[in-house]
């Protein structure tokens, strides 16, 4: 079992940023690929970034690259994402996610473990 605790979120305005982490508990957590989701009021789940296990190679949706970023610190077993010039439709509950796949995956199906989430509310 994987434990994922994430914090950082708030309430914010548009153009701030904000850094939310994902602390990891459990089995050996540089074995995972970590991800981060969203989910806006009424909106499925959807993909936001990935970081392989080492750290090394990074992924994000379409609709975040340039603004997000996302990293790892594996001693610390905590995955970080940062969030520049906040949108008002960045508004959603974020998870942190683990997948015990090799490789770097975009779907929920892929991801073993969820945390219970972080509310983020951009007001314009």
């Amino acid at each position: 079992q994987v434990q994922l605790v994430e914090s950082g979120g708030g309430l914010t305005q548009a153009g701030a940023s904000l850094r939310l982490s994902c602390a990891a508990s459990g089995r050996t957590f540089s074995n995972y690929v970590m991800g981060w989701f969203r989910q806006a009021p009424g909106k499925g789940r959807e993909f936001v970034a990935a970081i392989s296990r080492s750290g090394g190679n990074t992924y994000y949706a379409d609709s975040v690259k340039g603004r997000f970023t996302i990293s790892r610190d594996n001693a610390k077993t905590t995955v970080y994402l940062q969030i520049y010039s906040l949108k008002p439709e960045d508004t959603a509950v974020y998870y942190c996610a683990a997948s015990g796949r090799s490789i770097v995956v975009r779907t929920t199906s892929a991801y073993d473990y969820w945390g219970q989430g972080t509310q983020v509310t951009v007001s314009s």
